[in-house]
């Protein structure tokens, strides 16, 4: 972090004093254009002209690096491959059932200008996109740094979703080019990826050639002049591609986060900015060194996997660990005997995946030698101070400092976290302690004011950040709606907080109607709107349920068409239909029936009824509500099959 350090007059790359991170987080909001300007050096650029920093008139307020050119894949290899990191391990890999890959620097760049070659070959150009649904391998990467090198857009589609959904992510985005695998490994099972996207692609029209990687060696359906095996064209491709010199703010990729319409947003990142910000917060986040084996167990498929598993590991020149797999299969201790393996000095994983292990017990992470763990991270959720102590005591050894992370597939990176890589400051279990240099953060009350220390309200970003996205595929009016016009001029980010008289940040959650299970943000719209496709109903809600290991499980309440009755095998069939045509992560824990839904006057469900009643806690003010006969109905159905489930009759997901 040279350039940064030059910033203040210190020489040290951790510094227990927290007024150096006060200093340059002032500076980074007082002069944003020299700071980044400074930031952007340590990145190799074809063309530096103009600012790095434009002030715009309407969202999202800041064009980063707009004149400037770059290339995300040159940055990520090529320049690792002109110095003495050309050798360095890039990535290990290893998958469920115990195969293992290395990948160098070279090996890697190798394997990309290759995969570049082939779609050019293919006849994607600049501002294409594809769609790229793989699991866990080497070729997920390989694929997006290929796309980007050439200027195309990618959007990695999580492989969890089901083919309605694949299908919704190639339409909207208009994908040219799907990249997916013959199959991959779960809990000891196969599952047949191609089968999904046959499905999917039934519901498209732009996709011209689907490339296969050859996985699981498992028989797949191969459909003439459209689907083809990587591994046969590649082996026709050239092993060098120029890279195409790209702006600043040219698309990167597309990544779908759920929101609170129906209809999933196509968040996109730019270049020069989105890189910046992922090479700086992996930097100062996570204090990277050549000697770190760093570990990000987030799916590519999510925002934390393209920006801490490939683009901000590969851009500080780091080696880091892929998984394909279970965290727990064939045993609890899976994670725990990977770590020793490889020696992994970084963990950055997922409260949820840490409330499973500390269900299964500390006893296994003892069967093992972890102590070459040195920092500990957490994403996707707020973490409870039980975890998070349970974390830094058995985990940590309560000699690793936890950098518990809030930020959000908008932000492009982490925003508020605690930064070892600046310096070391006092933790507080179940905070995400400062925000990073560059990040205006703020509580607002509802009507726009800044919250007193302590008092609940909405989480604002102030000023623009290089990491931000550009744009909303498609959709630049939903964009400003989304994000801006909550609070005019500040960014809307959608999460309650608190700050506390010392200045720190307490994330508590979601202010709109999106769940967050296991970390994922799913739209309740969403899930209502694939309840009805279902011809059995006529409405239904969707509110989330605490849990102790995923925070909140989806639970819907569901009024049938005429015709239909309540039963157990149609509450099954309606839990299979969500896995079917979203997901598996999206099904929700059981399903209710009822005759209404508790509505108000102007019909909108009051969720916040339902959710009382499942959650067992007082109803509140039901002024507004339309029928209050309802609020029984609901209790009726909830207490009904809570107690079918006592008796071992009823279903849960």
């Amino acid at each position: 972090m040279e350039q940064l350090l030059k910033v203040l007059p210190t020489s040290k790359n951790i510094h227990p004093d927290i007024n150096v991170l006060k200093a340059i987080y002032r500076q980074s909001l007082e002069d944003p254009e020299s700071f980044w300007r400074k930031m952007a050096e340590e990145l190799f650029w074809y063309e530096k002209n103009g600012p790095a920093y434009d002030p715009l008139p309407e969202p999202p307020y800041a064009a980063w690096f707009s004149h400037w050119k770059t290339n995300i894949s040159y940055n990520a290899l090529d320049r690792h491959v002109d110095s003495w990191r050309k050798n360095k391990v890039a990535y290990y890999w290893e998958g469920e059932n115990g195969e293992r890959q290395t990948l160098t620097y070279y090996d890697l760049y190798k394997e990309v200008n290759r995969f570049a070659s082939l779609l050019k070959d293919i006849g994607i150009k600049k501002g294409d996109r594809i769609t790229i649904y793989l699991p866990m391998v080497p070729e997920l990467p390989i694929s997006m740094l290929a796309a980007v090198r050439i200027g195309a857009i990618h959007s990695v589609v999580f492989g969890g979703f089901a083919a309605y959904a694949l299908a919704e992510r190639i339409n909207d985005s208009q994908s040219k080019v799907v990249v997916t695998a013959d199959g991959t490994f779960r809990r000891g099972r196969l599952f047949d990826v191609k089968r999904v996207v046959d499905e999917a692609l039934k519901h498209t029209t732009t996709v011209e050639k689907v490339l296969v990687i050859k996985r699981a060696n498992n028989n797949v359906n191969m459909i003439e002049d459209r689907d083809y095996w990587y591994h046969e064209l590649v082996s026709f491709s050239d092993s060098y591609v120029e890279p195409e010199r790209l702006d600043g703010i040219h698309p990167s990729f597309i990544l779908y986060t759920s929101g609170t319409t129906g209809k999933p947003k196509g968040v996109t990142h730019g270049t020069g900015g989105y890189m910046v910000w992922a090479n700086f917060t992996q930097r100062v986040v996570f204090d990277i060194n050549d000697k770190d084996i760093y570990w990000c167990t987030a799916d590519i498929g999510w925002i934390t996997g393209h920006t801490y598993v490939v683009y901000g590991p590969l851009l500080t020149g780091a080696t880091s660990f892929l998984y394909e797999g279970a965290p727990d299969f064939p045993q609890p201790d899976r994670w725990w005997s990977m770590i020793e393996r490889y020696g992994i000095t970084i963990l950055y994983t997922s409260p949820t995946a840490i409330r499973m292990h500390m269900k299964n017990g500390e006893e296994w992470a003892k069967k093992h030698n972890i102590s070459c763990l040195r920092i500990l991270g957490t994403v996707g959720e707020p973490i409870n101070p039980e975890a998070w102590n349970w974390y830094y005591k058995h985990i940590g050894n309560e000699k690793a400092p936890i950098v518990d992370t809030w930020w959000q597939t908008e932000t492009g990176g982490i925003m508020i976290s605690p930064q070892p890589g600046l310096a070391l400051v006092p933790l507080k279990p179940g905070s995400a302690t400062f925000p990073l240099p560059g990040v205006d953060a703020d509580v607002y009350t509802e009507d726009g004011r800044s919250a007193r220390p302590d008092e609940k309200g909405l989480l604002v970003i102030k000023k623009p950040w290089p990491g931000t996205l550009i744009t909303l595929w498609g959709n630049p009016e939903r964009f400003k709606r989304s994000y801006y016009s909550r609070f005019p001029g500040v960014y809307y980010t959608g999460d309650f907080a608190v700050k506390d008289e010392d200045g720190y940040f307490w994330l508590l959650g979601r202010a709109d109607e999106v769940l967050k299970v296991a970390g994922h943000r799913i739209g309740t719209i969403e899930l209502e709107d694939a309840l009805i496709s279902h011809p059995a109903v006529a409405e239904s809600a969707v509110i989330g349920k605490s849990d102790p290991v995923k925070m909140q499980v989806p639970i819907a309440f569901v009024v049938l068409r005429p015709g239909y009755s309540p039963s157990p095998q149609l509450r099954i069939e309606l839990i299979n239909h969500i896995r079917e045509t979203i997901g598996p992560i999206a099904a929700p824990q059981t399903i209710y029936f009822v005759s209404k839904l508790p509505k108000t006057r102007s019909g909108k469900i009051m969720r916040r009824i339902i959710g009382a009643v499942v959650e067992e806690k007082s109803i509140g003010d039901t002024t507004t509500l339309e029928d209050e006969t309802s609020v029984e109905e609901a209790r009726r159905a909830y207490e009904e099959l809570k107690l079918e489930m006592e008796r071992g009759i009823g279903v849960e997901a």
